[in-house]
């Protein structure tokens, strides 16, 4: 059972800190140490999408984990308890952001060049501009969510 509850909480640890490394390390200093914002979006769209498979075994490992720990402790998988509806909604989430939203920004990233040399009424930029802000957001819910996860996941030990 131990091992279990390892395999969960070290799933949440590594989506749940990489998503804070890439938030507040990799992505700010590739933008202010990198010459151009292009190559920076490159190494910050790269780095964002090996995140994404990280994240994705790390949900696919704290399900199996939890609801066979939920099984052998409770007698029930407890399917719809709130960590596991989350952490459904986090994967979701991720996975709309790695086969919708970056494949979108990584084709205006190639036709656009230098993103900020480009007027802010091109069209392409805008669209680029919107995705960049969605993409955001999504990222910023995992994080929450994943938080909220962590706390819950705590709670039941």
């Amino acid at each position: 059972m131990s091992f279990l509850r390892f395999l969960m909480l070290l799933s949440l640890v590594v989506w749940i800190g990489g998503l804070i490394f890439f938030a507040f390390v990799l992505a700010p200093t590739a933008f202010s140490v990198l010459p151009t914002t292009h190559l920076a979006g490159n190494v910050v769209g790269r780095a964002l999408g090996k995140l994404h498979w990280i994240a994705i075994v790390s949900g696919i490992v704290f399900l199996i984990s939890s609801l066979l720990y939920s099984r052998l402790t409770d007698g029930t998988a407890h399917l719809f308890a709130a960590r596991h509806v989350l952490l459904c909604l986090m994967l979701a989430l991720t996975l709309i952001s790695q086969f919708g939203i970056i494949p979108r920004m990584d084709v205006l990233r190639a036709s656009l060049g230098e993103v900020r040399s480009v007027p802010i009424n091109n069209p392409e930029r805008v669209q680029f501009d919107a995705l960049h802000v969605w993409s955001t957001r999504v990222e910023g819910t995992v994080l929450l969510l994943g938080l909220l996860v962590v706390y819950l996941t705590a709670r039941s030990f």
